[in-house]
């Protein structure tokens, strides 16, 4: 499996939560660096707890099926 599925799997996983509050995440990119670029949509978009739900709950996601990664940040 190509990391773009890989990481697409693992969103998907939590795509469930961020949905109960309003919100989702979409996959933009994964750089040659392993840094994985996601879009915040909904209301992940304006959340003030965005931060948090990115580093422990996305990138820890991800982190258990892509072990290579080295960061995830947020894009518009």
């Amino acid at each position: 499996m190509d990391k773009l599925n890989t990481v697409e799997e693992a969103l998907n996983s939590i795509r469930p939560f961020l949905k109960m509050d309003g919100g989702d995440v979409s996959l933009v990119a994964i750089d040659d660096d392993n840094v994985v670029k996601i879009k915040l949509l909904g209301n992940c978009r304006s959340c003030d707890m965005s931060h948090m739900t990115m580093k422990a709950g996305i990138e820890e996601a991800i982190r258990k099926v892509f072990p290579e990664l080295k960061n995830v940040v947020a894009v518009d």
